[in-house]
């Protein structure tokens, strides 16, 4: 990486002592930006030495983080190849990367992650579960962080969810319907007028 760096001419830009960036506990912001994502991407190592990554997801906030260096999550059955699940057995390092599209932000995370049975902390599950939310919970994986960092939003195209669009339009619906509104009313009022 160091090589790489002096190669490109921006090994400068990352010299111990330069760049002062808290990486090693979740502050007030990771711990706002976690809780409001969906989704994030997990990519763990499989025993042939392949990064293997997938996709999670579940209502907002699924992802709960537990103290400032512990994450954990349910993990909801999905198409039941357990191939992460075998990975963490053989290679317990994982990598997240949660982004938020419509604000192009980035948080990347190296941690160290164990596989829980549902009942191996009755006070942890409560924890992790949304009522409402009905998917089925197979285990739970514990993430102890390792590091982690705020990549560049230059290449992050914005891209919203049905409701943050509907949200972003509400008030465009409702614009309309009180000139639709205004417009039936002006009508009849013309309409009486040349009766």
């Amino acid at each position: 990486m160091r090589a790489a760096q002096a190669e490109m001419g921006a090994d400068h830009l990352w010299t111990p002592g330069q760049v002062d960036r808290r990486s090693e506990a979740f502050t007030a912001n990771e711990e706002a930006f976690i809780a409001a994502r969906d989704s994030f991407y997990m990519a763990s190592m499989s025993e042939t030495g392949w990064p293997y990554v997938q996709h999670r997801g579940g209502p907002p906030g699924f992802l709960r983080v537990i103290d400032e260096t512990t994450l954990a999550f349910a993990d909801f059955r999905g198409n039941r190849q357990y191939i992460s699940v075998g990975n963490l057995d053989a290679n317990d390092r994982v990598a997240l990367i949660l982004v938020d599209y419509p604000r192009r932000a980035r948080l990347k995370i190296l941690a160290h992650a164990e596989r829980l049975a549902l009942d191996a902390e009755p006070e942890l599950l409560p924890k992790l579960l949304d009522p409402g939310y009905r998917a089925k919970p197979e285990r739970i994986f514990r993430l102890r962080l390792a590091a982690f960092d705020w990549n560049c939003p230059q290449h992050i195209v914005p891209r919203f969810t049905e409701a943050e669009i509907s949200r972003a339009v509400q008030p465009l619906h409702e614009k309309l319907e009180a000139l639709e509104a205004e417009n039936r009313a002006l009508r009849e009022r013309l309409a009486q007028a040349e009766r």
